[in-house]
């Protein structure tokens, strides 16, 4: 017996999944897979979508995971930017925002027209990349160019648009610019809550969030903010440097194992 599940046996799964909606024993998977994402945002204050979507997409397929998570997500980002909202620095952030808002609808065409099996095989890449870069500890040089917020909020909203994952590209711009750890947390809420508010926005636009989402929706979402909370409190018990070193270590093998299992089969 194989080890990974074929490309063509998800989609078998997923078929049957989808015919009897959120109402079998499979559909109670987007609990856990909300609940331990959600922990991971309210200890570090990012990396839910770097879990949940490598998860949730082969799982329900990418058209019901991109609108589900951030119809969920937008939520618990608004609550966590409040908490933070006091360190932010709005001119640290805009040009971000600025180059993001122009990508997003890019990132969602894209991700709407590429195949599926290719579209979760870059969804590992990025996954696998971003957690090694994370795990080694590349040194970055300092920058002072505020200039090239603007491509990196392009860079994370492509990759928002097209699979919630806009994150890295914002954190590595937040290393690169020396960030102290107030604004990093309240820059990141900032980004994130405007970039889902304008992703839930093109979703509903473009008639993505089906009955189907919304019954995904009705499930994860207090799982998220139960997750949410949970982290704040843990945060002060918990060495977020070693919970994160554990969440990246997973991640590159659940990043591993979405690559080889859309190259395994036809």
């Amino acid at each position: 017996m194989a080890l990974l599940p074929a490309y063509t046996d998800i989609v078998h799964y997923r078929d049957g999944w989808r015919s009897q909606g959120m109402h079998t024993p499979m559909s109670l998977l987007i609990i856990p897979i909300f609940f331990v994402s959600a922990l991971t945002y309210g200890l570090t204050g990012f990396g839910s979508a770097l879990i949940a979507m490598p998860l949730l997409s082969p799982l329900i397929g990418v058209e019901v995971a991109a609108p589900l998570f951030a119809l969920v997500a937008v939520v618990a980002e608004v609550v966590s930017f409040l908490r933070y909202r006091r360190h932010l620095e709005f001119q640290s952030v805009r040009r971000l925002i600025i180059g993001s808002l122009i990508a997003i609808p890019i990132g969602i065409a894209l991700a709407s027209r590429l195949p599926e099996r290719w579209v979760l095989l870059a969804l590992g890449v990025g996954v696998i990349g971003y957690s090694l870069y994370s795990l080694l500890r590349l040194p970055l040089p300092h920058i002072n160019q505020p200039r090239l917020g603007y491509a990196f909020g392009f860079l994370g909203g492509l990759f928002s648009g097209a699979y919630n994952i806009g994150g890295p590209a914002i954190v590595i711009y937040g290393n690169l610019s020396r960030w102290n750890p107030g604004a990093f947390k309240s820059g990141l809420q900032s980004f994130f809550m405007l970039n889902s508010a304008l992703v839930v926005t093109l979703h509903l636009l473009n008639q993505h969030v089906t009955p189907l989402v919304w019954e995904g929706v009705l499930l994860a979402l207090p799982t998220m903010l139960l997750g949410t909370w949970l982290g704040w409190k843990l945060e002060a018990r918990i060495n977020p440097a070693q919970f994160q070193r554990l969440v990246l270590i997973l991640l590159v093998l659940i990043g591993a194992r979405l690559v080889l299992a859309n190259l395994i089969g036809t």
